[in-house]
């Protein structure tokens, strides 16, 4: 069974189309590279997925089942969905609303009304695993952009969930943190998880990817591997996921050659 599958989805911000007739299957326990350059939909798709937006026309389904918004209004399938499926924003500080970091990450469980001691427990081993215990007393939006980025996403993984949705997950993230950052997912997902990640860095496909769907102005153009996408040079002109420089040589002669984002 694949884990979402969309056919035929638009979506609208106003009269500005964002997802144009988007169909896709994403099999379960897979990680997945949604790429596109900016405005290119991949926002907004993670927000269908996550069932934040409905959809204007099309169907959505997670595990088979239609996602639609009397089932996202029912509260007893809204809390196992939120609980199975946790998505991490671009922008961290829209995420973050609690008093100290400790209690940012401790604001899922709660909403699972588990015991207080499992919920410490959980708290402490998410914070430590991020590098984070030091922080925990501190109020999250005081702390830098990095900081913020990795309190955000202790918030979503305390809950263990079975999809995790990341927009953008390595910006505003210096090149260390970066790399402990994909460590961390790559030793997360085990087979029995799905990542989904929007970025438009080419750099951390190999480490972040096993399929990658290519978006341009709200539709699917392309679904390769991470060595296939990475060779065609055309396509990733086409999408904006590329540009040319021009170096001139000796005064006359002009060379140019591509240059990837994140490379």
């Amino acid at each position: 069974m694949n884990l979402f599958e969309l056919d035929d989805v638009t979506y609208r911000f106003n009269r500005v189309v964002a997802v144009d007739g988007l169909s896709m299957a994403i099999p379960s326990g897979t990680r997945v590279a949604l790429l596109g350059a900016n405005g290119s939909g991949k926002s907004t798709l993670l927000r269908i997925l996550d069932g934040l937006y409905v959809p204007d026309s099309g169907r959505v389904r997670f595990l088979g089942g239609e996602l639609t918004a009397p089932r996202l209004a029912d509260e007893t399938f809204a809390l196992d969905f939120r609980r199975r499926v946790g998505l991490l924003f671009q922008n961290p500080d829209v995420q973050l609303f609690n008093a100290t970091v400790f209690d940012e990450v401790a604001f899922g469980p709660l909403q699972l009304r588990l015991p207080p001691s499992e919920i410490r427990a959980r708290v402490m081993d998410t914070l430590d695993r991020l590098r984070l215990t030091h922080l925990k007393d501190r109020v999250p939006h005081r702390l830098s952009g990095g900081e913020k980025k990795r309190v955000a996403l202790a918030s979503v993984l305390v809950m263990d969930p079975e999809v995790l949705l990341l927009d953008e997950p390595t910006d505003s993230l210096d090149p260390r943190s970066q790399s402990q950052l994909i460590d961390l997912l790559m030793s997360w997902t085990d087979g029995s998880k799905s990542v989904i990640t929007a970025t438009h860095h080419l750099g951390i496909l190999d480490e972040i990817a096993d399929r990658c769907f290519v978006l341009d102005k709200g539709r699917l153009v392309a679904e390769r591997t991470p060595a296939d996408l990475l060779q065609d040079q055309d396509l990733l002109d086409r999408t904006n996921l590329i540009h040319v420089h021009r170096h001139r040589h000796s005064g006359v002669q002009v060379h140019t050659h591509p240059h990837m984002h994140g490379l």
